[in-house]
């Protein structure tokens, strides 16, 4: 009887590490593995990367010979100690809060971007909650991932000869994945079990390790189930309304079950992106089986450790459903689990809940099931508050509850081997592991001739994979001899590279730069200042506009014959864009203003010591000064395409006569000083600024750990502050309509403005309200609303709950500036996240 190539390595003490280091993708972002690997099977580690199906593939001979290897085994300690020490020390959750701040925090996401290993990511919000996971690992935080695992995943992309995107869904084979079947303590599988119509749905569950983190993945595709239900986790984002939504149940209430079934309590529920929406009522609907609680206490409860990020910039972006699809799937759950009626659970979802035929919103539901919502930029909170802005009736735009936390990438996870050793030489080896506010002024004393050659070997490096994956693109669709040959010479290791990469839609204008194809051409084929352009992208298999941008690319690149110094790189991946962004100068984003709510892939660029040119949108608005890069346009916002020529036109400009005579204006030893000086003060500024470090952290710091108090809070006493919470909430709601504003009075001297107001409550207590007055910013989209406590004074003669209110401010605003108002107030409640009840003075 054969032995798989994992048990034989346990019987060999000193190789028994490396089945634990192949389930391990902190390898992805650790370069002394490789050489382990390469010694197993250099082939297939060199076609798979993927140190498990080599272990896997490796012959019993194989291993009893490098278990006898002295240099072999050697290496393999160093790691088994490098491993070690990675999970002994103390790291940076720890040294800064209590083990009793938060216990875990569990991370919904419909999709994760870990590595190529594990396909079920497409784009950025994969990106992103990919590195977030990563950091929660380095960084110490207690984070737990739940997610889907597909067995198709994300398309794949060929171009045929004719510049057509072609589309593969080859399977993914979880034995050669590097993730194991989860088991109990007693060898049991651990399994899910989730109602649909007429049918019980049985869900597997599989285990990724990230380091300290652990990511579960929910897996329909099981003997046990229909075949029609075994596909529900078959493609990422595939299928019609009907799978979409059963994919979203089944993250959504079946990982929350998971994550009990685990034996897990978290107290924070993180929702990247409203998909996972259906987390909330099964949070509730388990504390109320905990408790006892009606589901409106519950919920008010379990909001509390809630957390909804929105990466959305447009209202069209978030997920709809048909309300008959949520009633034939969640009418029961409703009556039968929450104890609510099923229009209880539609009003969640809606903006209005008396429209029948309104659409069951997800971001709608997670708002209303959190307590507290985040955008993933400066800018994209405006955008988000705006858009939210109809939930919260009469509310002014600047007081809608949208935060923000910048997004940030996994620096480890995409510096190249050089860029790696230069950072540790400045900054230490263990720099992406705790606080990095000192890290940027490490590299500050790197010299020019450093940080010179570290884009000089980057930029080789990427030459030598271009033209190695040119040559197979080229000979893939049937390209001649003397095609493939050429392919093999693309590009000059010495020329100003340029990356353009992104998903190609249209609101991110990926063809910008071929608004003027002429002027292009002579900027690429100028012999006295040669620049290159790598470019990739994918366009969704169902659209038909960004299928023909990529066409418009590829017929520009053959008609003025530049292929040698322009190429498009087909199937844009993890590995191709961890390619680009460490070999590319300069790294070109050209999104309609304000449609990229973060994008992070020019911050992929920044320790390796590349530029930006970019729109000033998402993360480049907060990071741009003419010190670090260069930016296309203004401020202004241009949702329509009527500023496209004078963009493209700018960004021409930009090429002509600063970025290239920047990048070829070299001194006495060869070395272009003025980029140079970006490149440092780039790194040092806004590598630490732009990483998932500096963003888990800030999540950490200013929402988990108080999403984890306030829930313990309102847990506590038999959630006494809950069933207040509730109690408040029908009240306002049922006598709101009583309280009305009686006269005003102000007056007005050199200092200030004293106003007086009347305000009638009726039977409605005034202390749980408050008037106050309040003035827009000075600015548009300032931070600068003054909110102002009126102090309740004498009761007015002759009436029933009638006040006068009174309050002084400076008179440096004219007195029409400021409004009164009536809102309500409750000492533990999130106004006007719970309650947006407001009444304006007329």
């Amino acid at each position: 009887m054969s032995v798989s190539p994992e048990l034989l390595v346990r019987d060999h003490e000193k190789l028994a590490i490396l089945e634990d280091l192949a389930l391990d993708l902190r390898i992805i972002w650790s370069y002394e593995s490789a050489e382990v690997w390469r010694r197993i099977d250099a082939d297939l580690w060199n076609l798979t990367r993927n140190p498990w199906a080599v272990l896997r593939a490796a012959s019993p001979g194989k291993i009893n010979e490098l278990a006898q290897d002295g240099t072999f085994l050697r290496h393999v300690g160093q790691l088994a100690d490098q491993h070690r020490e990675y999970f002994n020390s103390t790291r940076w959750f720890l040294q800064n809060h209590s083990p009793h701040d938060l216990t875990c925090a569990a991370y919904f996401c419909m999709e994760f971007g870990l590595s190529d290993l594990i396909p079920i990511y497409s784009g950025g919000l994969g990106n992103v909650a990919g590195d977030q996971l990563k950091a929660a690992s380095d960084l110490g935080v207690p984070v737990v991932g739940v997610g889907l695992l597909y067995q198709r995943g994300y398309f794949r992309q060929m171009l045929d000869v004719h510049g057509e995107q072609i589309e593969y869904y080859p399977f993914n084979s979880p034995e050669l994945l590097p993730i194991t079947l989860l088991r109990d303590s007693k060898g049991e599988l651990v399994r899910v079990d989730f109602d649909l119509p007429g049918y019980k749905l049985r869900l597997r569950v599989w285990e990724v390790r990230v380091g300290r983190v652990r990511l579960y993945l929910l897996d329909s595709n099981d003997p046990a189930n229909l075949p029609m239900h075994r596909g529900i986790t078959s493609e990422l984002y595939g299928g019609g309304p009907e799978v979409r939504f059963a994919q979203e149940l089944v993250l959504g209430i079946g990982g929350w079950r998971l994550l009990r079934r685990l034996g897990l309590h978290p107290e924070v529920c993180h929702l990247n992106e409203g998909h996972a929406a259906f987390a909330v009522l099964e949070r509730a609907r388990a504390f109320m089986s905990d408790t006892g609680k009606p589901f409106d206490v519950a919920l008010a409860v379990t909001r509390a450790g809630n957390l909804f990020t929105t990466h959305t910039p447009v209202t069209a972006g978030f997920d709809r459903f048909d309300p008959e699809l949520v009633r034939i799937y969640l009418e029961g759950y409703a009556r039968e689990q929450l104890g609510i009626d099923f229009s209880e659970l539609l009003a969640l979802g809606r903006m209005d809940p008396n429209d029948r035929f309104e659409p069951f919103n997800m971001a709608y539901l997670a708002i209303r099931g959190s307590g507290a919502t985040n955008a993933v930029s400066r800018l994209h909170a405006q955008v988000s508050r705006r858009i939210f802005q109809p939930l919260f009736p009469k509310w002014s735009t600047q007081e809608i509850p949208v935060d923000y936390v910048t997004n940030g990438v996994h620096t480890p996870s995409w510096e190249s081997t050089a860029a790696s050793e230069l950072w540790s030489q400045a900054a230490g080896k263990d720099r992406w592991f705790g606080a990095t506010e000192n890290v940027g002024e490490s590299i500050r004393g790197v010299s020019d001739e450093a940080l010179w050659n570290l884009r000089g070997s980057n930029r080789a490096e990427l030459v030598n994979y271009v033209r190695g994956r040119i040559e197979k693109q080229t000979a893939t669709i049937g390209g001649s001899p003397s095609e493939i040959e050429r392919a093999r010479h693309v590009f000059d290791p010495n020329a100003l590279t340029i990356g353009f990469a992104r998903r190609f839609a249209t609101y991110k204008r990926p063809n910008l730069l071929l608004q003027d194809p002429d002027r292009l051409a002579r900027v690429i084929k100028n012999s006295q200042y040669p620049v290159q352009f790598a470019i990739a992208g994918k366009a969704h298999p169902a659209d038909a506009p960004g299928k023909r941008m990529i066409r418009e690319w590829l017929v520009f690149l053959r008609r003025y014959d530049i292929q040698q110094h322009a190429v498009f790189l087909a199937d844009y991946d993890l590995e191709l864009g961890a390619h680009l962004v460490r070999g590319v100068d300069l790294w070109v984003n050209t999104p309609r203003r304000p449609w990229e709510a973060s994008g992070t892939s020019g911050m992929k660029i920044l320790a390796n010591g590349g530029l930006n040119l970019s729109v000033l949108d998402g993360w480049w608005a907060e990071a741009y000064s003419p010190e670090v890069g260069w930016a296309i346009g203004d401020a202004r916002l241009n949702d329509d395409s009527s500023s496209d020529e004078q963009e493209a036109g700018h960004l021409y400009d930009l090429l002509e006569n600063e970025v290239i005579p920047a990048f070829y204006d070299r001194d006495v030893r060869g070395i272009p000083t003025r980029w140079v000086a970006k490149m440092r003060e780039s790194m040092a500024r806004l590598t630490p600024n732009f990483s998932a470090n500096r963003a888990v952290r800030q999540y950490t710091d200013e929402f988990y750990v108080t999403s984890a108090r306030e829930f313990r809070r309102r847990e506590a006493d038999r959630c006494a502050i809950g069933e207040r919470i509730v109690a408040w909430k029908r009240m306002l709601d049922r006598r709101w309509n009583q309280i009305r504003f009686g006269d005003a009075h102000v007056e007005t001297n050199e200092v200030s403005h004293s106003f007086t107001v009347q305000v009638y409550f009726d039977e409605i207590d005034p202390d749980v309200v408050s008037v106050e007055l309040y003035a827009e910013p000075v600015e548009a989209e300032g931070s600068g609303a003054e909110r102002i406590e009126m102090a309740r004074s004498e009761r007015l003669i002759g009436a029933i709950g009638g006040y006068n209110f009174r309050c002084e401010v400076p008179a440096t605003r004219p007195a029409s500036d400021y409004t009164a108002r009536v809102v309500g107030w409750e000492p533990d409640a999130v106004v006007p996240l719970e309650a947006a009840h407001i009444l304006w003075q007329r």
